[in-house]
């Protein structure tokens, strides 16, 4: 269904109105003017609008609502104008098909740039604005593995591991999402405006909220649903106990996400949330990409073949590229594979199972061995 964007920002200035009832109104009338028109009684029909707001929708536009949000209106569509941003709606075929899933997604989204088929496959990474060395090479690097496998890396454009998430996707001329805490037309922080030129120019800067929104403290724990909420997973890279990454990972988990989190080092100095996570079980340690690719399985294998990229290989022992070099997409049994490789039984085993761990080899019922 395609909307006047008049007629949606008109909806979304009724007082009382907040997300729920919106895609409640929108879902029963199929038209956001057929609103303006409603009796009260058709109002109060509909699912989560009680009799008290029927009635306050009907006096909104009765008393002119309407005409006296003409200038608020006017001003949106300006900036969405000279920002050459436009609105996506719930009901839009371009809206992020996983975002439709949760529980509570927005109505309608500012977006400046484009969505494409591929950002379905997307994996938002996350963590502290203060960054170490080690947390800043990580992001970069597993964005930019990521992004070379034709997989949206998805961000909140703040400062530290989120600017170093967007940045590996960039250099590595892959797409990367930007979800904001504040109007499009309003970068923050200001230092990353050219960060977000070209974020537009491969993939998207969005927000839920008005143009010319200011990042409010309390816009970004609303945003980080949104972030984990398109994705098919979230990777935490690093950050404290109580950092905005682990709300972050605490609402992937909601959504029935997949949460997987870059062990931190143990030196004392600072309790790290990452490890936090994999100690009680609610993200699964990730030392590589393969390890996110293997998890999620089906869900991005199918878009990796078909962009034509394949997995960085893992590091081979000398005794595994030559085990490796004897299978082919046909199950081999272990005492084939041994004879093959000149090794005794037992050595060929115990290297395959190395194989099998990095993910590259399978073993089949009867003792037989197939590449993955």
């Amino acid at each position: 269904m395609e909307f006047d964007v008049r007629d949606l920002l008109i909806i979304s200035s009724i007082p009382g109105i907040g997300p729920t009832r919106y895609r409640s109104l929108i879902n029963h009338f199929k038209d956001p003017s057929a609103i303006a028109h409603a009796t009260a009684r058709q109002l109060a029909a509909v699912e989560g609008i009680e009799r008290k707001m029927a009635l306050a929708i009907v006096t909104f536009f009765r008393n002119g609502g309407a005409v006296h949000t003409k200038c608020y209106v006017d001003e949106q569509l300006s900036r969405l104008n000279r920002t050459n941003a436009r609105v996506v709606t719930l009901w839009d075929k371009t809206y992020p098909a996983y975002l439709k899933k949760i529980y509570d997604p927005p109505p309608f989204l500012f977006v400046r740039g484009d969505f494409v088929e591929h950002d379905s496959w997307s994996i938002a990474i996350v963590g502290t604005r203060n960054p170490t060395p080690y947390g800043t090479n990580m992001a970069e690097r597993f964005s930019a593995e990521l992004a070379a496998l034709g997989i949206t890396v998805v961000s909140g454009l703040a400062r530290g591991i989120d600017s170093s998430a967007h940045l590996g996707a960039l250099k590595a001329g892959g797409r990367t999402i930007a979800v904001i805490g504040s109007g499009v037309d309003i970068i923050y922080p200001p230092e990353n405006r050219h960060v977000a030129e070209r974020i537009i120019e491969q993939g998207a800067v969005v927000s839920e909220f008005e143009m010319g929104a200011k990042p409010d403290a309390g816009n970004f724990p609303r945003r980080n649903r949104i972030i984990s909420g398109m994705t098919l997973g979230t990777l935490v890279v690093e950050t404290g106990i109580d950092g905005g990454a682990m709300i972050t990972a605490t609402i992937a988990l909601d959504q029935n996400r997949q949460v997987f989190a870059i062990p931190s080092a143990v030196d004392g100095k600072r309790k790290s949330g990452t490890n936090l996570l994999i100690k009680e079980g609610r993200a699964m340690l990730t030392e590589s990409i393969e390890d996110i690719v293997q998890e999620l399985g089906p869900q991005l294998t199918r878009i990796v073949k078909r962009a034509g990229f394949a997995p960085p290989a893992p590091d081979l022992s000398l005794f595994e590229q030559k085990l490796y070099d004897t299978l082919n997409d046909e199950a081999v049994h272990i005492d084939i594979l041994a004879e093959r490789s000149g090794m005794s039984t037992s050595d060929a085993l115990v290297h395959l199972l190395s194989l099998e761990f990095k993910g590259i080899v399978r073993q089949l019922p009867g003792k037989l061995f197939i590449k993955s």
